[in-house]
């Protein structure tokens, strides 16, 4: 009685067994429904009814021939690396087919479509005209339909070498490369030394509009000195102004005292010196002379001072007769 339910578990069991599988990182799963392709996201999947697809990349070197203008041959060396595009698994079945070199089969077709695109590029130019980065330029817009409709994924499209199959004109080339290097290295050191001529002269200039300036500094700070020394001899030249005027008003002023009060003359050093020269001298004429700044006392003084020296020379005179009669 409990034997044939065993046996169905384990027919259940074998059969499981058989018949799924896990699937790996590196896998996409693929099976069909109601006409269109999709992927199993579950963890098992009944082999006979799935598609597992590799999930890795897939990289195709690719060595071709081609020719350019004037129908020169040339070889072209480029690796290309695909992978299923998840969002055209459709394209990709149709092109690869359903099995599990899909991936490789319609990389097989995108190695095709690469091929006519550089020989349909290549004739269009010169040999001389052609370089590895204008190949990939114009190869790496065109191939971009390889996701839809190839169903492959463009990871990396390089371009390993260009040359010329015939090894005169690639030696050529190479010269002609080698010259155009050389000739814009030396471009570019004419243009380095241009550069550096440009920037000395540009630096004296600055130089030289600094050293102005810094003249034009001191002209201006001596100017400012020089103003400030005339400006103070200014105010010496008046403050001596000022004193020499006072001291004329005083001189004034004394020979006013001096005019309306004769008698103060014998208070004067000049008077003074005078009486005591005539009574030092015997029997001698006091001779009374009055220099040129003396006589700027004004002329109505000079006879009433001469009259009271006078008087004075006279009296010592007289005193001395009569000390030498005696």
């Amino acid at each position: 009685m409990w034997i044939i339910p065993i046996i169905i578990v384990i027919a259940v069991i074998i059969f499981f067994l058989y018949e799924y599988s896990i699937k790996r990182p590196d896998q996409i799963v693929l099976f069909e429904s109601v006409g269109k392709i999709l992927i199993r996201k579950s963890r098992f999947y009944p082999k006979h009814f799935s598609l597992a697809l590799p999930g890795t990349a897939y990289t195709k070197l690719l060595t071709m021939e081609s020719v350019a203008k004037g129908n020169l041959d040339i070889k072209i060396k480029l690796s290309v690396t695909v992978a299923a595009s998840f969002d055209n698994i459709s394209a990709l079945i149709r092109t690869g087919g359903w099995n599990s070199e899909a991936v490789s089969n319609s990389a097989k077709e995108l190695e095709v479509i690469i091929n006519s695109q550089v020989k349909q590029y290549t004739e269009k130019y010169e040999i001389e005209e052609l370089s590895s980065e204008k190949i990939f330029n114009y190869l790496n817009e065109k191939i971009k339909i390889s996701r839809e409709k190839l169903g492959l994924e463009i990871i990396s499209l390089t371009i390993q070498s260009f040359e010329a199959l015939d090894p005169a004109i690639s030696n050529a080339l190479k010269q002609q490369e080698s010259a155009r290097i050389m000739e814009q290295t030396e471009s570019l050191n004419q243009n380095a030394r241009i550069t550096t001529a440009r920037a000395k002269l540009k630096a004296d200039e600055e130089i030289a509009v600094m050293e102005n300036v810094l003249e034009l500094k001191k002209y201006e700070l001596k100017k400012t000195e020089l103003e400030k020394e005339s400006f103070l001899a200014q105010k010496r030249m008046e403050e001596d102004l000022t004193r020499k005027k006072m001291h004329l008003e005083f001189d004034k002023s004394e020979l006013e005292l001096l005019k309306n009060n004769p008698e103060l003359l014998m208070l004067t050093p000049q008077a003074a010196r005078l009486a005591e020269a005539s009574q030092s001298l015997k029997n001698a004429r006091t001779v009374v002379s009055l220099s040129p700044n003396d006589m700027s006392l004004g002329s109505d003084l000079i006879g009433m001072f001469q009259k009271f020296l006078a008087g004075a020379v006279n009296g010592g005179n007289k005193k001395n007769e009569d000390k030498g009669s005696e």
